[in-house]
């Protein structure tokens, strides 16, 4: 990947590294989402020398990790690659490390025994493997890291840094300039079609070539799909292969299995889209109560909506042909910018959080109402309406804050970034009320910056 590209993610391993009680770390992600190149660009950086275990496909380097002496290990690793293996000033990488379940197992010994050398592993199948796991898990002894694809703020440090150094620093008393806004929102409709497979930024950052990028989010995708043969029974690959194609078509809508296939049983569809979530190809946006946090605490396994790994695998899958994105944009744009949010909300915390998303419904005669994502911050919750468009209806939001006394509600649009105090007559259960709220709106481009302004209401709301 000739151009040099920088995750965020680098700095939390600069923190891993540098940390006094450090453990093995297990990086994990979907497919082709950067932790290989993130491990080696970050080695190249920060130690003399790296020496990968390409475990996946160096089968007879498996028999190194039989034994749970770490000093015996790294002296055998040393004479297999010619290379020396010194603690402090040498990275050791285990890559696709659920191809030898021996290894995870050796990784434990490296945290009792040898704890002053660097250890990274990365796996992304490896809740397969870990689901019929053999061995004990060296539970205490080994810390994980989740990664994602690319955020829109990483791929704006790719193609125009400026303008992420701006949103980096922009605050709610700066006004943006149509100019700028414009500017911002041709940026994000980019993204929209790139997404944010490293591969594919690359290649975008580097030519600005839609045609290109198209072919690699092709790639991309058949290699998914030729992942499907190590999850299951030939007919499961055939519901996994539905089932993409369908999330992909109806991106934040609930799933109703007899949508997809009336004459497949709803088990055999509950089981692939648990396979997809397992892999991260796929995301599970579960339906919450929202009556406080942990949000994960009033959740229900039965009713919930999917979003994919990646808004350009998205329109890739759906058949969009990347040649103008801003014609194309109106076709799908409900479900992307939904997606889109999902993504971006996914990297609002730390790397160290399996981050699990959250959504709101209510199903009942002359009052249905849905929130498309609920989000905790600082132990409230928040509702988040995604507008693709400037304007858009605000009746499930007024709903949902009448229906749990909040006055807080954030929403994602297309327009200029606006905060202000409404009111509003809600309708609940054939009875009126009155609402008085707060409502944040933000340009979609401003996602990855949400805790941060979220952050400075707060500072300015105090007397």
């Amino acid at each position: 990947m000739g151009l040099i590209m920088k995750r965020f993610a680098e700095t939390y391993l600069l923190d891993w590294k540098d940390r006094q009680r450090r453990k093995p770390l297990i990086i994990r992600g979907a497919r082709q989402t950067g932790k290989t190149y993130l491990v080696e660009k970050f080695a190249r950086t920060h130690f003399e020398r790296l020496v990968k275990v390409d475990v996946e496909f160096d089968i007879a380097a498996h028999s190194i990790f039989q034994g749970k002496d770490p000093a015996l290990i790294t002296n055998e690793l040393a004479l297999y690659f010619d290379t020396d293996i010194v603690a402090q000033r040498t990275l050791l990488f285990l890559d696709e490390i659920q191809a030898c379940p021996e290894a995870i197992v050796a990784l434990r010994y490296f945290y009792e025994k040898m704890p002053d050398l660097h250890v990274i592993a990365a796996g992304s199948l490896l809740d397969f493997a870990l689901r019929d796991f053999p061995y004990s898990m060296p539970v205490g002894r080994i810390e994980f890291m989740y990664l994602n694809p690319m955020t829109f703020e990483e791929f704006l440090w790719a193609t125009t840094p400026r303008l992420l150094e701006y949103i980096r620093q922009w605050s709610l008393k700066d006004p943006i300039s149509q100019a700028l806004h414009s500017k911002l929102k041709g940026n994000l409709r980019n993204f929209f079609f790139t997404g944010g497979m490293p591969e594919a930024v690359a290649s975008y950052a580097r030519d600005q070539n839609f045609f290109e990028v198209q072919r690699i989010l092709g790639t991309i995708l058949t290699t998914m799909q030729n992942d499907f043969a190590k999850y299951g029974s030939r007919k499961q690959q055939i519901f996994l292969q539905k089932i993409m194609h369908y999330v992909a078509g109806n991106i934040g809508r609930k799933v109703k299995y007899v949508n997809i296939d009336r004459n497949v049983r709803s088990g055999f569809m509950k089981e692939a889209f648990h396979l997809l979530a397992m892999s991260k190809v796929v995301h599970l946006v579960e339906r919450s109560d929202g009556n406080g946090v942990p949000l994960g605490a009033e959740t229900s396994t039965r009713t919930f909506k999917p979003i994919f790994l990646d808004v350009g695998l998205v329109n890739s899958l759906c058949g969009l042909k990347l040649l103008n994105p801003e014609a194309l944009i109106t076709i799908h744009e409900g479900g992307l910018a939904e997606q889109f949010i999902g993504q971006e909300i996914l990297n609002l915390e730390p790397f160290f959080e399996d981050t699990r998303l959250y959504f709101w419904n209510r199903e009942e005669k002359n009052s249905n109402a849905e929130i498309d994502y609920l989000l905790s911050h600082q132990n409230s919750v928040i509702p988040v309406e995604v507008k693709a468009g400037k304007t858009g209806s605000l009746k499930s939001l007024h709903l949902f804050l009448y229906a749990k006394a909040l006055q807080f509600g954030l929403r994602f649009n297309m327009d200029l970034p606006t905060l202000g105090n409404f009111s509003a007559k809600v309708r609940l259960k054939n009875q009126e009320g009155y609402l008085e709220y707060t409502l944040l709106s933000l340009p979609l481009y401003l996602a990855g910056q949400t805790n941060r302004i979220l952050g400075e209401i707060k500072l300015t709301s105090k007397p």
